[in-house]
C-alpha cells in the first residue's frame, strides 16, 4: 500500500475529530498528538513528492544530455569515415 499525502491528512482530520469529541483531558492530548504526527508526516510526503519530481527532470535532463552527446559523436566519426 502506498501511502499518500491525502491519506495522511485523512488520518490527521480523523485525529482532530477524536480529540474534538473526547471527553477525557488525556485521550484529547493523545488524539491531539497523533494529528501532528500525522500532520508531519504529510508534510514529509508533499518534501518527498517534490524532490522525486526534481529528480525525475535532472535524470531526464542528464539522458538527453548524453543522448545529444553521443549523436555528436556519430556524426563526427561518420564525418572522418567519409
Amino acid at each position: 500500500m502506498s501511502l499518500t499525502y491525502e491519506f495522511y491528512v485523512q488520518r490527521a482530520k480523523a485525529a482532530e475529530s477524536a480529540a474534538d469529541e473526547a471527553t477525557l483531558t488525556n485521550v484529547r492530548e493523545r488524539e491531539l498528538r497523533s494529528a501532528k504526527a500525522w500532520r508531519s508526516m504529510a508534510d514529509r510526503q508533499l518534501m518527498i513528492e517534490a524532490e522525486r519530481v526534481k529528480a525525475d527532470e535532472v535524470r531526464a535532463e542528464r539522458r538527453e544530455a548524453e543522448r545529444e552527446a553521443n549523436e555528436a559523436a556519430r556524426r563526427r566519426r561518420e564525418g572522418s569515415d567519409g
